[in-house]
């Protein structure tokens, strides 16, 4: 199996990109809202499809690495920039706000994708990767909607969102009146648009080169960057996320907890798994939020869990 490393990261950039631009089939998908961008590449002896469901602020560029290094483990791949983020269309004026009506439309373009889209290019076995709040959108589709993945393999879900210090129901409260004021479309307290943090200050990986090469991709292309969330977008996900102790999802399910996670809360991680039979967790030791561009150390264990995962399930 090929796993991509830190150190040869840079000189393999001529291949990332050659296979981003060339090879990796770019389209649109139209839905009621918008346009949502999409990509898909199939290895001529693809052994099984990867359709992957990003987490916030994140979009198709940003899994330029993982997606190459996918395809050159012979997996065909499918990933969908979310309404709202990416190259997919947004929905307000000042294009950094994070705004979604309604958190259940995101798994019925998750739908339409599989059906219009991985459908129509693959017929064979096919698991679905999710990460943060893909992996919410994830669980709501495979629960919804008739489907034929035969697993699905859960990046640090976003199950509840990680309050800190402050009481959820405070949170609840707040974000419950701004909406009722009208406040929906402006930015919750403290988010503001894009602002690219120092290393040291993020909370999602703890690898610089990897961190790096994220900001760099959207420093080079600004219309994929993307700032804090509104109050519409709190009150949609608070609205939902209670829901998700309720689903019942019948297929094998592996859960990747980061164990030093400050985005999402593991609690509800080992809750989800606790309740489903056919769910597996691993916590991933120094690990943070984004297990897919940790560094090698914490990165090289977790995808050798995925690539387990998809051949116990590739029957």
């Amino acid at each position: 199996m090929f796993y991509s490393s830190e150190s040869e990261l840079e000189n393999n950039q001529s291949a990332i990109e050659e296979f981003f631009e060339n090879t990796l089939i770019k389209s649109n998908l139209k839905t009621l809202h918008g346009t949502l961008f999409y990509a898909y590449a199939k290895p001529a002896n693809a052994k099984m499809a990867l359709v992957i469901s990003s987490g916030r602020v994140e979009g198709t560029d940003k899994y330029k690495e993982l997606l190459w290094e996918f395809y050159n483990n012979d997996y065909a791949i499918f990933i969908i920039d979310h309404q709202g983020q990416g190259r997919s269309y947004r929905h307000l004026k000042n294009k950094h706000k994070g705004y979604v009506k309604d958190f259940q439309d995101y798994s019925a373009d998750l739908n339409q994708f599989t059906e219009q889209v991985v459908n129509a290019h693959w017929q064979g076995n096919k698991a679905l990767i999710a990460h943060s709040m893909g992996g919410a959108i994830a669980l709501h589709y495979l629960a919804t909607y008739t489907h034929d993945y035969k697993g699905v393999f859960l990046s640090a879900p976003m199950l509840n969102i990680f309050t800190k210090k402050v009481p959820r129901f405070s949170t609840t409260l707040a974000v419950n009146i701004a909406k009722i004021l009208g406040f929906q479309y402006s930015y919750a307290f403290g988010q503001k648009n894009y602002i690219p943090l120092n290393f040291d200050l993020n909370v999602l990986t703890s690898s610089e080169i990897r961190y790096k090469q994220f900001r760099q991709t959207y420093h080079a292309t600004p219309s994929l960057q993307l700032g804090g969330v509104t109050y519409g977008w709190l009150h949609a996900v608070i609205k939902f996320l209670p829901s998700v102790d309720k689903l019942n999802i019948t297929i094998p399910m592996y859960v990747a907890k980061a164990e030093k996670d400050e985005v999402v809360n593991n609690t509800a991680l080992d809750k989800l798994a606790n309740s489903h039979e056919n769910a597996s967790i691993e916590s991933f030791k120094d690990a943070k939020h984004e297990l897919f561009f940790e560094r090698d150390e914490i990165r090289k264990p977790a995808l050798k869990s995925l690539y387990t995962f998809c051949e116990s399930i590739n029957l």
